[in-house]
C-alpha cells in the first residue's frame, strides 16, 4: 500500500469520526428532555417577553442538566423545577434570580430624578428606545450593567435606563419617599426655579405629569424637592399638590379630549410616552395617565384591555375617549398583528400620534377623510370606567404615595 493511499484512508477515517460525533451533538440537541418543559413553562408565565422575564436554557453535563439563565419570576422558576423533579429529569439550578440584591448593594427600587427618563432595549445609548418614564415614576431594579439599570416600570415594561435618569434606592428609602407629600406638574411644558421668582435660574426642566416632593408653599410658588434631594420652586399656576389633583380628577371623557387635544402638535417619536414626543400607543397612554389611569405599554397590550365597542366600523356606538386600533386583520395562514392606535373624540373623528399628534376624519364624505386608517381598521375598545386588572387607576393603586400624606403649607 503506498504512501498516498494510506493518507487518504486516514483521512476518510477522521471524516467519519467527525460525522459521526456530529450526529451524536445533533442527536443529544433534539432530544433535549428540558426543552418542552421550558417552552411550557414560559408560555403560562412569561408569553410576552416585554412584561416578564423568564430567559432559561439548559446544557447537559453528565447525566444531569445545568439550568442557567435568568429571571425575575420566583414562581415560574420554582415551577419548572417541580415539573422536572416530576418527569424524573435529573437537574442542578444556576439561575439568577432577579433582582441582584448583591450587584446593586440592596438598592432594587428607584425614581426617575429627571423630567423624562429615556428607557431602551438594550444597554448603551445607541439602542433602541422602547418606552419613557416621567420624573418620580418609581421603578423596580433588577441589575447592573456599567452605568445601565435593568428596570421594571408600573406597567411591568422591562427595559434600561442609564444612571442619569434614576435615583436608586433601598426598599426602606423607597418607603420613606413614597410617605412623603408630592406635587404633579400639568402643563405640557415648563421649568422649575432656584427661588420662588420666575426670574431667577433654572433648575430643571419640567413636563407635565412629573412628580416632585411637596416642601410647602411660599406665595405664588411651590418648594419642591426631586428625588436625589435637589430643591426648586415650581409656578403654583403650573402645578397642583398630588393629593388635591388626584381627588379632584373626572375621569370623564370630556377630559380626555380636552387633554388630548391640548397634546395636539407633538412630534411623533418612537418609543416616546410624554411631552416631548410620542409615538401612538405612547399618546393614547400619557393622555390617560394624566387623568389618572395608567395603561399597557404598547398598542398590541391595550388592545387586551378595556371592553370591546366595535369591529364593523359602526362608529355610532362609539363614545369620546374609546380607542381605535388599526393594523393587519388576521388570515388563514398569519396572525392579526396591531400596529396603531387613536382616541374617539366624536363627530366622526379621533385624535393620534401619526407624524405629528393630530385629528383624522372617518366621514368617508369629507374632504379630509382618512382613507388610509379606515382601511386598516380593526376593532373599538372602551377603556374608562372598565374593570381590568391591566390597568391601573391611581385612585385605587397608588404608586406616588402610600395613601398617608397630607398638603403641607406654609402660606
Amino acid at each position: 500500500m503506498n504512501i498516498h493511499m494510506i493518507k487518504r484512508l486516514n483521512y476518510l477515517f477522521l471524516l467519519m469520526l467527525l460525522i459521526l460525533a456530529s450526529c451524536e451533538e445533533k442527536h443529544e440537541e433534539e432530544i433535549n428532555e428540558t426543552d418542552p418543559v421550558i417552552a411550557e413553562v414560559k408560555k403560562e408565565y412569561a408569553p410576552d417577553g416585554r412584561v416578564a422575564l423568564f430567559d432559561i436554557e439548559t446544557k447537559k453535563q453528565g447525566g444531569a442538566y445545568i439550568l442557567k439563565g435568568e429571571s425575575n419570576l420566583p414562581n415560574a422558576v420554582e415551577d419548572l423545577k417541580n415539573r422536572l423533579k416530576v418527569e424524573n429529569i435529573e437537574f442542578a439550578d444556576s439561575i439568577q434570580m432577579l433582582p441582584d440584591e448583591k450587584g446593586l448593594e440592596g438598592k432594587t427600587m428607584g425614581v426617575v430624578k429627571i423630567s423624562v427618563a429615556n428607557l431602551r432595549d438594550e444597554p448603551k445609548h445607541s439602542a433602541q428606545l422602547v418606552t419613557q418614564a416621567t420624573m418620580g415614576m418609581p421603578l423596580k431594579v433588577y441589575k447592573k450593567e456599567g452605568s445601565w439599570y435593568y428596570v421594571q416600570t408600573p406597567d411591568d415594561y422591562l427595559a434600561w435606563v442609564d444612571y442619569g435618569g434614576i435615583e436608586n434606592m433601598t426598599k426602606q428609602e423607597f418607603s420613606e419617599w413614597k410617605k412623603t407629600d408630592k406635587l404633579i406638574f400639568l402643563e405640557a411644558f415648563g421649568a422649575s426655579y432656584k427661588e420662588a421668582n420666575s426670574s431667577s435660574p433654572v433648575v430643571g426642566d419640567l413636563v407635565a405629569g412629573d412628580v416632585l416632593e411637596l416642601v410647602s408653599e411660599q406665595n405664588a410658588f411651590y418648594e419642591a424637592k426631586y428625588p436625589n434631594g435637589k430643591k426648586a420652586f415650581v409656578n403654583k399656576s403650573e402645578a397642583k399638590p398630588y393629593a388635591e389633583w388626584l381627588t379632584s380628577l373626572d375621569q370623564e371623557k370630556e377630559s380626555l379630549v380636552e387633554t388630548g387635544k391640548e397634546l395636539m402638535g407633538l412630534p411623533y417619536l418612537w418609543g416616546g410616552t410624554s411631552p416631548k414626543g410620542v409615538d401612538c400607543s405612547g399618546f393614547t397612554k400619557t393622555v390617560y395617565f394624566l387623568n389618572g389611569m395608567v395603561l399597557p405599554r404598547d398598542a398590541s397590550q391595550q388592545v387586551h384591555t378595556g371592553k370591546l365597542v366595535d369591529t364593523t366600523r359602526n362608529f355610532e356606538n362609539l363614545i369620546a375617549g374609546d380607542l381605535l386600533f388599526f393594523g393587519r386583520p388576521a388570515t388563514n395562514s398569519t396572525s392579526e398583528r396591531v400596529v396603531h392606535v387613536g382616541m374617539w373624540i366624536g363627530d366622526n373623528k379621533f385624535i393620534h400620534s401619526m407624524g405629528e399628534v393630530h385629528i383624522s376624519n372617518f366621514d368617508t364624505t369629507a374632504s379630509d377623510f382618512d382613507d388610509y386608517n379606515y382601511n386598516r381598521y380593526l376593532r373599538t375598545k372602551r377603556v374608562l370606567d372598565q374593570e381590568n386588572n391591566q390597568i391601573i387607576y391611581l385612585s385605587e393603586e397608588d404608586i406616588f404615595t402610600d395613601g398617608s400624606s397630607k398638603i403641607s403649607s406654609e402660606e
